[in-house]
C-alpha cells in the first residue's frame, strides 16, 4: 500500500503517451502484494460457500431464536412461484436471480441464491461447510500474520489512519464531491491514500473482518461451548448470523467499489502496482502539484 508522501522511492521517470516524462513511485510493499492476491482467492471462496450454507435457511433473525414461523428480518424465497427478497414488510421481485431460478439442466430451483453465487455450485450444506471452515482459517492466519507486519512498520499509523485534519468535515465534504464527480486524486496527491479510502480499509481490517470471524465463532456449537460469553456479546445465535451476513454485504460493497474505483483510476496502472509494487503517478491538473 502507499507510503507516506515524505517516504516514497522514485523511479526515473517513464515516458507518457505525449512523450512527457511521468513519476513512478514505489507504492505498493511486497507483504500488502501478497495478502492482497491470497485474499482474492480466499474471500471469493468464502463468499461463496457461505451463500451456500445461507441457502440451507435463507431467513434471517434478531435474537435467540428462530424458525420457520419465527418473524424474519430478512427472508429470500418463492411466493406464487415467484421469486422474492423480503425485507421486513417490503417484498422485492427477483425472479429469475433469487429465490426462483433455472439452473444448467434447466430445472427450476426454488433456493435462495443461484448456482453460480455458490460453492459447490449443486446444493451440498455439508461441503459449503468444509470449504468455509478451511478458507476461515487462511483467512484468520493471514489477517493476523498482516496486522502484526503492518503494525510492525508502522503502515497502519503511517499509511491507514485518517490524521485529524483529514477528518475535518470540509475537507470530508470536499472528498466525497470529488468522487461524486470522478475527480479522482492525480499529481503528488495519487501518491497516498486519500481519506475515504483509509476509512474504508480501516472499516474493513478492524471493524468488518473481526467481526466477521467473531460472528462465524459465536454460530460454532464448539466455541459455544468453550466461550459461551461470545453469544451473550451479539445477543444469541440468530443475531449473529444476522451480523455476519450484514458484515459479508458490506464486504461485498467494498469489493465492487473498489473495482470499480480500478477501472476509473487506470486498471492497467493500478492492478501492475499491486503486482510490482510500482505505480505512475496520473498527471497533475492544472492547480495541483505535481513531482
Amino acid at each position: 500500500m502507499a507510503k507516506a508522501a515524505t517516504d516514497i522511492e522514485q523511479a526515473p521517470p517513464a515516458a507518457a503517451p505525449d512523450g512527457l516524462p511521468r513519476t513512478m513511485i514505489y507504492r505498493h510493499r511486497l507483504t500488502t502484494r501478497i495478502w492482497h492476491w491470497i485474499n482474492v482467492v480466499i474471500v471469493f471462496v468464502m463468499i461463496m460457500s457461505g451463500l451456500m450454507i445461507f441457502n440451507a435457511h435463507p431467513r434471517l433473525y434478531w435474537g435467540k431464536y428462530g424458525a420457520n414461523n419465527d418473524y424474519a428480518w430478512l427472508q429470500i424465497g418463492a411466493i406464487d412461484n415467484k421469486g422474492i427478497v423480503q425485507i421486513g414488510s417490503v417484498k422485492l421481485p427477483t425472479d429469475g436471480v433469487l429465490g426462483r431460478w433455472t439452473d444448467p439442466a434447466g430445472r427450476v430451483q426454488t433456493r435462495a441464491f443461484p448456482y453460480w453465487a455458490t460453492i459447490p455450485s449443486s446444493y451440498s450444506l455439508a461441503d459449503a461447510r468444509r470449504w468455509h471452515l478451511l478458507f476461515a482459517w487462511l483467512l484468520v492466519i493471514g489477517g493476523l500474520g498482516y496486522w502484526a507486519i503492518s503494525f510492525a512498520n508502522r503502515h497502519v499509523i503511517g499509511d491507514l489512519l485518517p490524521t485529524r485534519r483529514e477528518l475535518a468535515p470540509r475537507h470530508l465534504w470536499q472528498d466525497i464531491r470529488d468522487h461524486a464527480r470522478l475527480r479522482l486524486p492525480t499529481g503528488e496527491a495519487a501518491a497516498t491514500y486519500n481519506v475515504l479510502q483509509k476509512i474504508s480499509y480501516v472499516g474493513i481490517l478492524f471493524a468488518v473482518l473481526p467481526l466477521l470471524v467473531l460472528t462465524g465463532l459465536a454460530m460454532s456449537p464448539g466455541m459455544n461451548a468453550a466461550m459461551p460469553w461470545l453469544l451473550d456479546v451479539f445477543g444469541g445465535r440468530q443475531s449473529a448470523r444476522s451480523i455476519h451476513f450484514l458484515m459479508m454485504a458490506a464486504m461485498v460493497a467494498f469489493i465492487i467499489v473498489h473495482v470499480l474505483m480500478v477501472v476509473l483510476a487506470g486498471p492497467a496502472n493500478e492492478i501492475r502496482s499491486m503486482i510490482t509494487g510500482y505505480y505512475r503517478l496520473p498527471r497533475a491538473r492544472n492547480g495541483e502539484v505535481s513531482r
